[in-house]
């Protein structure tokens, strides 16, 4: 199975998931086999500069032979056009390619939900590139995975606590 993941830099099992699937330089793909990662690569986003045409990205990633993309966040269009080429789509995720990649082989993470401003965002030439609207959004997904992180610490502490 392949796994392409959205991310900020080109470091591999190093690299930090991008909050923007679209916008993001680079995609780490990971090939897992037996629910071990066995191949690593980054590849660069074609559509980086520009955002691409619409489903370029999706379409991209379909070639690259990818089952999975995970991202921190990506539009309905896109989670659309994923479902279409049949790439399981995960979103409202983040930290390093690493730590995502055991999550989702530990069947911690799945779904995708659109941004909550996707649409507003690609709707004025300033929006897309709206600082704001971005750090707001990455504020979400980092609740989100503190609070994950919290139920986690809470069930290895109280399972301390019976032994």
């Amino acid at each position: 199975m392949k796994v392409a993941l959205a991310t900020d830099d080109d470091r591999g099992l190093e690299a930090v998931l991008s909050h923007h699937f679209g916008r993001c330089p680079y995609y780490v793909l990971v090939d897992i086999q037996d629910n071990k990662v066995r191949e690593v690569k980054s590849v660069k986003n074609p559509a980086y500069e520009s955002h691409g045409e619409t489903g370029e990205v999706p379409g991209f990633i379909k070639s690259l032979g990818a089952h999975v993309i995970i991202s921190g966040g990506m539009g309905p269009k896109a989670i659309g056009f994923f479902r279409e080429f049949g790439i399981e789509a995960i979103t409202g995720v983040s930290g390093m390619v690493k730590s995502v990649i055991e999550a989702y082989i530990g069947g911690q993470i799945e779904g995708a939900t659109p941004c909550s401003d996707s649409e507003s965002l690609l709707d004025t030439d300033e929006g897309e590139h709206d600082e704001v609207a971005r750090l707001q959004e990455e504020m979400v997904a980092m609740r989100r995975e503190l609070a994950r992180a919290t139920e986690r610490l809470k069930m290895l502490e109280d399972k301390e606590k019976k032994q």
